[in-house]
């Protein structure tokens, strides 16, 4: 299987002042607006580590809800021969 999706990120000004958007090419994230000020100082908006930390969780929730599948399927609670 082969996954293409992409994302893009544009960054205008200086660290400290400048002002960037994300997007997502499925949409869901559509010239979202980040800043220096929604990264270290706490203000409403997103930034890197919170998508980064969402792109993570989402994986691992559904490699959970794979393995929650194979466990409870019924081939895999037949008994194996010996």
């Amino acid at each position: 299987m082969t996954i293409k999706k992409s994302g893009s990120a544009e960054w205008k000004g200086s660290l400290k002042k400048g002002k960037g958007v994300v997007s997502t090419q499925s949409g869901a994230l559509k010239e979202n607006p980040y800043g220096f000020n929604t990264r270290f100082e706490g203000q409403p908006g997103t930034n890197p580590e919170e998508l980064v930390a969402s792109a993570h969780a989402s994986c691992f929730s559904m490699a959970l809800s794979m393995l929650g599948e194979e466990v409870s399927s019924p081939r895999a609670s037949r008994p194996r021969p010996p």
